[in-house]
């Protein structure tokens, strides 16, 4: 663990380690963001689009992360408990614009989804990297980690979702893909929404 205490607290990220690993993601995922949107924009893949719109949320909930630390722990869980939301929310668009497509598919560029997925995956695997030490913690922490864990898994699906495109001349494959994330979206919301609320009733039982 990254806190440096016992079993009875949890780290807050107050750490200057920490922090600076934090800015480094959020570079990371806001380059990857322009990256993967224009690329899944070019390759007409709804996998990409919704990996690149997770980018780009996790650029700004870690930048809300980055800006609550040192707060109090009610600051804090109302930060989580947003992002919680918003990964909802973004879990809910993409498997709407999912099943629009379904209905209309034309066949994504899978090299391009390949080629665009092998990069994500070794940016979110250095997001990884940096953030291993500091994966428990509290529901701000937490769901850092969460997301970062999310965009590893869904760049390694993209690949497959390629390998699928390419293998089967149909779109089908990229579009269950799409669904999965979404699914993963909507999963690490719950679990973010549920710790966040359990800290905000220890505040309200201390006041």
């Amino acid at each position: 663990m990254g806190a440096g205490c016992g079993h009875n607290c949890s780290f807050d990220g107050t750490s200057s380690s920490y922090k600076k690993r934090l800015w480094a993601v959020i570079f990371i995922n806001a380059a990857m963001f322009v990256t993967e949107i224009t690329a899944g924009e070019f390759a007409q893949s709804k996998a990409l689009q919704a990996d690149a719109l997770d980018f780009l949320g996790d650029a700004a909930t870690y930048g809300i992360s980055l800006a609550v630390i040192g707060m109090s722990l009610r600051v804090r869980s109302l930060a989580a408990l947003a992002k919680g939301i918003s990964l909802a929310v973004m879990g809910l668009w993409v498997f709407g614009t999912t099943v629009s497509t379904a209905l209309s598919p034309g066949l994504p560029e899978a090299t391009v989804m390949g080629a665009t997925g092998f990069l994500a995956l070794a940016a979110n695997l250095l997001s990884v990297l940096l953030l291993m030490n500091f994966k428990d913690g509290d529901s701000n922490v937490r769901s850092v980690w969460l997301c970062s864990r999310n965009d590893a898994i869904g760049n390694v699906a993209v690949m497959l979702a390629a390998a699928g495109v390419w293998g089967t001349t149909s779109a089908w494959p990229d579009l269950i893909v799409a669904a999965l994330m979404a699914g993963l979206f909507l999963w690490s919301s719950v679990q973010i929404i549920r710790h966040a609320l359990s800290e905000r009733r220890m505040t309200e039982t201390v006041t």
